[in-house]
């Protein structure tokens, strides 16, 4: 059988990257192995679509609208063809074409990566769950950010852990980039 398979890059923006407003400590790390992806999705005629994710306060600390930081980094700059879904909440789906962009192209499999794990990632990859699709998350081509509760701080790679632990138990497929690049697609 073949499959349509979609790559969404979500939120690899400039604010997420060193010296931006809300700088992530693997984004680094997780750019390097999305631009592997995004190769290979060229290399085979894949579908690539890049998630924005902005807010539309100007005064916003971060990713406003219109900033450079809100901004995709040159490291996974679209081609021309590659549409840009500009989105104000986590989910990506919500508000936006992205649907119809999955439904027009005929999508039935979605690879996913970007920023952050936490929110626009885990929210985005239920959602299309949800949707029926089949769901591959890429775990070192996504980036966190450290948490606070209840006056505990959760480090990066327990956040990162716990968010690809439980879309593990709803049913994504959650690979290293490594793993993904040598399996068949």
């Amino acid at each position: 059988m073949t499959h349509n398979t979609a790559l969404l890059i979500i939120a690899c923006q400039n604010d997420h990257f060193p010296g931006g407003k809300f700088e992530l400590p693997k984004q680094m790390e997780a750019a390097t192995n999305i631009v592997q992806l995004l190769k290979d999705a060229r290399q085979h005629h894949e579908f690539v679509i890049h998630i924005k994710h902005v807010y539309e306060d100007p005064k916003s600390p971060y990713m406003a609208e219109g900033s450079f930081g809100a901004e995709i980094n040159k490291m996974v700059w679209p081609r021309d063809g590659e549409p840009i879904v500009t989105k104000y909440n986590f989910n990506a789906l919500e508000g936006t074409n992205l649907r119809e962009l999955l439904t027009d192209h005929k999508i039935d499999d979605l690879v996913i990566c970007g920023s952050m794990t936490q929110y626009c990632i885990v929210e985005t990859a239920r959602a299309t769950l949800d949707l029926g699709y089949p769901v591959t998350v890429v775990y070192d081509a996504c980036a966190a950010s450290c948490m606070e509760f209840r006056g505990r701080e959760v480090s990066v790679d327990d956040v990162q852990a716990s968010i690809m632990a439980s879309l593990i138990f709803s049913n994504a497929a959650v690979v290293s980039t490594d793993e993904f690049l040598t399996q068949p697609h």
